[in-house]
């Protein structure tokens, strides 16, 4: 890159008032190719073109980058599965359904921003704003849960929300990490990441005791004790609260 060309860069910077964005897009596309820990203070500024001072004016230091774009990822990622959620409608498992993917579609649209989110090693407790937007996303991921835990039959303890909540976030991430991005494991899987997502979740609801076929009328089918988890199809499970495989 020529010295004008860097010029040019760090003019509309200054003078637009642009300087910080241009900073948090600079720092994106490195986290794209490098991974969150693959790049300094120093090389965002000069994706940035403008000298290793100048981004000292909006942030303290990279950690305070990275968290501002760690903050940013939340915020979209939050509306994402609150659109995905949608309250619960039509039903629980139709909701929980469209979430389950809105999470892998995430982590395969916005891979800079999933390993600013979750691959960074910020110390998300110690910055109020980062905790209270990631806090909010989970908070949508609670809410499913407790509807899930919610349709528990006659009979069957109840799991706690929160756990449930935890173990179906941990699944999520799994998949997500190792399969819905195709970065890091790179193994060829017989079937998509959301399909292998919905046998997992599948397979825990069941072993909890839970119903999980839709009633014709599309309401859910709590209060209403099956005889027992319906079968598993030899060829694999063929519906569930993350869609029926393709």
């Amino acid at each position: 890159m020529s010295w004008r060309k860097e010029q040019r860069r760090a003019e509309r910077g200054y003078h637009h008032g642009n300087l910080k964005e241009a900073l948090l897009q600079a720092a994106l596309g490195l986290i794209a190719e490098k991974g969150a820990a693959g790049f300094t203070f120093a090389d965002a500024a000069r994706m940035a073109g403008v000298s290793p001072a100048a981004p000292y004016r909006h942030f303290r230091d990279r950690d305070e980058l990275l968290s501002s774009i760690a903050q940013r990822g939340f915020e979209q990622f939050e509306a994402l599965l609150t659109q995905a959620w949608d309250d619960g409608r039509p039903d629980t498992v139709t909701a929980f359904e469209r979430v389950g993917k809105a999470y892998l579609a995430f982590a395969r649209n916005e891979p800079a921003f999933y390993s600013a989110m979750f691959e960074s090693g910020l110390p998300v407790d110690a910055n109020p704003t980062l905790m209270a937007a990631s806090e909010r996303a989970f908070a949508i991921i609670r809410a499913a849960a407790e509807r899930l835990a919610a349709l528990a039959p006659p009979g069957i303890p109840r799991p706690p929300a929160m756990m449930m909540a935890l173990h179906i976030w941990s699944m999520s991430h799994g998949v997500a990490s190792l399969f819905a991005r195709g970065d890091a494991a790179r193994r060829k899987l017989p079937m998509s990441a959301e399909d292998l997502l919905e046998a997992e979740v599948l397979i825990y609801l069941r072993g909890l005791g839970f119903p999980t076929d839709r009633r014709p009328d599309g309401k859910d089918p709590a209060g209403a004790k099956p005889p027992g988890p319906p079968p598993i199809p030899p060829g694999g499970p063929s519906g569930g609260p993350w869609g029926t495989p393709k």
